[in-house]
């Protein structure tokens, strides 16, 4: 189908939709992004849809491999979210790997599109992701910068008191939970200014530990989830090995 308008979602994990499992559909999960496609296309059967994003992906991987697949896709609407997994390592020149983030953006820009970046999160509720704290803050003031020279659209997610609600956040303490996503998508949706009918799930009620269930919890979380990262990171290995985009080419939700 030849589509006459086209939103292509590019990323990580978090544009991809890691958190938010829907076995039904493509990597078995939704997102904030799939969300807000059914959105822009709900009254228009013109609207196609791709989403490049694959977990795990590092922001130079993402230029590499979804950007100029963007552009091939004639886009009208852009979203773009890079960096995060490198801001995670334990070393990271983040004005360099901006650079190439400006780079990335000014291609996009090329295809006439509307482009939309995120900030990062600001992650002072999480004692150990919150060592990354002044690394974001440093990153987010490069998109800023860029957005502006650009002329892209800003979802300033830094800025987003609500997730400071464990609820917003799945089990994994990495990735958005479903609330979380759709709170992002009516986010995404007030920036491009296009009316919506989202409503937010209840978030999973957080319970409220004594000291000796706290220490449990916090040792099943590093052992079911930031183990098996470190090792990944430690083997080059990625959680996105072997996954494709869940939607390479443009379709109508």
């Amino acid at each position: 189908m030849d589509f006459t308008s086209r939103y292509v979602a590019l990323g990580d994990s978090f544009t991809e939709g890691v958190g938010d499992d829907d076995p039904t559909r493509p990597n078995g999960v939704r997102g904030w992004a799939d969300r807000v496609a059914e959105q822009l296309g709900a009254a228009d059967p013109g609207f196609g849809y791709a989403n490049l994003a694959i977990r795990g992906r590092k922001l130079r991987q993402i230029m590499a491999e979804q950007v100029d697949a963007t552009v091939a896709l004639k886009p009208t609407i852009v979203s773009i979210y890079a960096g995060a997994n490198d801001i995670l390592r334990p070393k990271v020149d983040i004005d360099d790997l901006l650079a190439d983030y400006d780079a990335g953006i000014r291609k996009l820009k090329a295809t006439g599109a509307t482009v939309v970046m995120f900030t990062g999160f600001d992650s002072r509720g999480s004692k150990i992701f919150g060592t990354t704290r002044g690394r974001t803050a440093i990153y987010n003031e490069l998109v800023r910068g860029i957005a502006g020279d650009h002329g892209a659209l800003l979802v300033d997610y830094w800025r987003f008191s609500e997730y400071y609600d464990w609820g917003m956040w799945a089990t994994d303490r990495m990735h958005m939970s479903p609330a979380g996503h759709a709170n992002m998508a009516k986010r995404v949706l007030t920036v491009l200014e296009h009316e919506h009918s989202i409503d937010v799930p209840p978030m999973t009620p957080v319970p409220e530990l004594n000291r000796a269930e706290t220490v449990r919890a916090n040792a099943r979380w590093v052992r079911e989830f930031a183990a098996p990262w470190v090792v990944r990171r430690l083997t080059g290995k990625s959680s996105g090995d072997n996954l494709a985009p869940r939607y390479a080419t443009p379709a109508h939700l």
